[in-house]
């Protein structure tokens, strides 16, 4: 699933050991436009720091995202994880209406036999 969201806060990372290795888990906060009311979610990024060191607060990503729950204790605790964050690019410009139109060079004309033309199709 994707949504696009403009980063309102990056929490520091946590770091930790599992029997796995070394983890790294870090938040950040996205808005999302054209909500009623800016509705905010958090969502993790795991083992994705070169990710999160190049996102910017105020700027609007597209971000991917998978919603993961796990029982704890016989609690219920639900992620959203991002597996990839892209920026939303730039409209692209529109041509621009004011610049003069391209003009084809003009071809050299060899009929009429001008100095220094040679004329080798025969009659």
């Amino acid at each position: 699933m994707d949504f696009e969201g403009k980063v309102l806060e990056i929490l520091p990372p946590v770091t930790g050991q599992s029997a796995r290795g070394t983890w790294e888990r870090q938040t950040v906060v996205f808005e999302q436009p054209n909500k009623q009311y800016g509705k905010e979610l958090a969502v993790t990024f795991m083992n994705k720091g070169q990710d999160v060191a190049n996102l910017r607060i105020g700027e609007t990503y597209i971000v991917s995202f998978d919603i993961e729950s796990r029982k704890y204790q016989d609690r219920w605790y639900t992620d959203v994880r991002a597996w990839r964050v892209q920026p939303v690019q730039a409209q692209p410009s529109a041509p621009m209406h004011d610049m003069p139109p391209f003009v084809e060079e003009p071809q050299p004309s060899y009929a009429g036999g001008g100095a220094g033309v040679v004329d080798d199709i025969p009659f």
